[in-house]
């Protein structure tokens, strides 16, 4: 690691707030990767005649546990636990329920209130909130992750070589990019999304489609102020490859102020995901999604612990992601001593 991306990293570190926040999104991130050994209707391990199963992983037949059926075992029948429960034991988790679990045993109409079972109610189809949660957090932060790492890539290589080459090249990527920022583009997601089958995959790819922008002017911008610089001068005329100077000598001066910019870029789509699932035109019905929450939310009035545990979820998390961009940024300010 070179001096600079120490003392970077140093001044990071003294900044309290966005170690905290570093350290409990950490948290939340590594509990939304195990989700299913935290909320499942399935036991995590299972003994059985001095055979370990994992049923989280893999899925066996009841006959497996001296049953009669060969279809997979449910392991909420009171027959399939007396059977494992008389030559073994169950490891179950903490949550009994996972995303698409229906809480068979409610005496009351749903949505049901939060009880000692389902710790944040249950929704309108009588599914556990806490497991949503957590299974919709997941997939809200591991396709923002993702959506942003990819438009990062675009729009560096895109701005790079716009900033580099300069003249003719420069003017007509900038052409471009006003006329698709003039694009109204959250109207013309949810107009491509509508004419396909909804899909994860598709979703991420529209969005992709309009989301490489972001950094494109501020890569941009540093490459046009780094290309006349006296050593960037002095490697072309030594007859220093285009491709290693940018790579090189530009490029990891560039990504100094980008990185900065990726925890708000994280937040912004996220935030973009949440409201197409609201809108309804996100990720798949049978998909668990914090934006299809706060949808039941506003539906259910009546049930107001559904958008109050949306609503504090994506306040938790997009706060935590801003206060972790503004200490990044301070970190990379090359006024900072």
């Amino acid at each position: 690691m070179s001096p600079v991306m120490q003392q970077r990293l140093h001044r990071f570190k003294q900044n309290k707030l966005g170690m905290f926040c570093l350290v409990i999104f950490a948290i939340i991130f590594a509990i939304s990767m195990c989700a299913e050994l935290i909320a499942n209707d399935k036991p995590i391990l299972v003994s059985y005649k001095n055979q370990l199963y994992v049923p989280v992983l893999k899925t066996y037949p009841e006959i497996t546990f001296g049953g009669v059926f060969e279809t997979e075992a449910d392991y909420k029948d009171p027959v399939v636990q007396q059977l494992i429960q008389a030559d073994g034991w169950m490891l179950n988790p903490i949550i009994p329920f996972s995303y698409d679990t229906p809480n068979l045993q409610l005496s009351v109409p749903v949505p049901s209130k939060p009880t000692a079972q389902n710790w944040l109610g249950t929704d309108d189809q009588g599914r556990d909130v806490l497991a949503r949660v957590i299974y919709g957090l997941r997939i809200s932060l591991l396709f923002g992750i993702f959506l942003t790492a990819a438009s990062a890539l675009i729009g560096i290589s895109i701005g790079a070589i716009q900033g580099y080459y300069g003249g003719w090249i420069d003017l007509g990527g900038q052409r471009i990019l006003e006329v698709w920022g003039g694009l109204p583009q959250l109207f013309m997601v949810i107009i491509l999304v509508s004419m396909f089958t909804p899909s994860v995959y598709w979703l991420f790819v529209i969005m992709l489609f309009f989301g490489w922008t972001a950094l494109v002017g501020l890569v941009r911008a540093e490459f046009l102020r780094a290309r006349n610089f006296d050593y960037i001068r002095a490697a072309r005329a030594l007859g220093v490859s285009d491709r290693k100077i940018i790579f090189r000598h530009i490029l990891p001066n560039a990504l100094s102020s980008t990185l900065s910019q990726l925890p708000f870029l994280l937040t912004a789509n996220i935030t973009a995901l949440t409201a197409l699932d609201f809108l309804g035109y996100g990720l798949p019905p049978d998909v668990a999604s914090l934006g299809e929450l706060l949808e039941q939310g506003k539906t259910n009035l009546n049930a107001p612990w559904l958008a109050l545990s949306g609503f504090f979820t994506l306040a938790i998390v997009l706060s935590l992601l801003i206060y972790i961009g503004e200490a990044t940024r301070d970190a990379f300010d090359p006024r900072q001593r």
